[in-house]
């Protein structure tokens, strides 16, 4: 028993070290696949960091109007009463409401000006991507397209993988990420 010619060996001669080498995809998972996918992770997650930013500034706004509102309600008190009425001690607290107010406002149209920006930001953006996803979904449409005349067998991940890559750009956009994206 020990050491016969009969009892298997770990590493045969006749297999090759990269014939060892186990990958953890799926056996028809392709890098362009994995790429896509990550791409896919990618968008979404960019989606998801707009979203955050977009509720943000929501919350603000609605915070200052609230607030805003407050004051005037207020301030609308004080402006009710007659002039000979008011105390010294009103008829300030009447000009801080007037600051207070103005102070909020512009503090808003600051925020108004913040998510314009923002926008016109991601509208560039997605204008940039939507290019170079159409240069690089072109590029890959023609490297697909133009038959290879050396290559007669594909290979089982390419089989798989083809009805993926024959789909138009503006199918692979649609379905970056399952939602409606702003770049179409």
């Amino acid at each position: 028993m020990g050491g016969s010619a009969s009892s298997p060996t770990l590493c045969p001669a006749h297999v090759s070290f990269e014939d060892e080498i186990v990958s953890m995809a799926d056996s028809t998972t392709t890098i362009d696949d994995i790429e896509g996918e990550l791409f896919k992770i990618e968008r979404i997650r960019e989606i998801l960091v707009r979203r955050e930013s977009e509720l943000r500034y929501m919350m603000d706004d609605i915070q200052l109007c609230k607030e805003i509102s407050r004051l005037k309600k207020e301030l609308q008190k004080l402006i009710a009463l007659p002039e000979t009425e008011k105390s010294n001690e009103e008829k300030q607290r009447e000009e801080e409401l007037v600051q207070q107010i103005h102070k909020l406002v512009e503090t808003r149209d600051f925020l108004v000006d913040d998510v314009e920006f923002e926008r016109l930001r991601e509208r560039e953006e997605d204008k940039e991507m939507a290019e170079f996803l159409q240069s690089k979904l072109s590029k890959s449409y023609l490297q697909k397209a133009t038959p290879v005349k050396e290559k007669k067998m594909t290979s089982r991940g390419q089989q798989t993988s083809a009805p993926y890559m024959t789909k138009t750009g503006l199918t692979l956009l649609k379905e970056c990420c399952g939602f409606t994206c702003s770049i179409m």
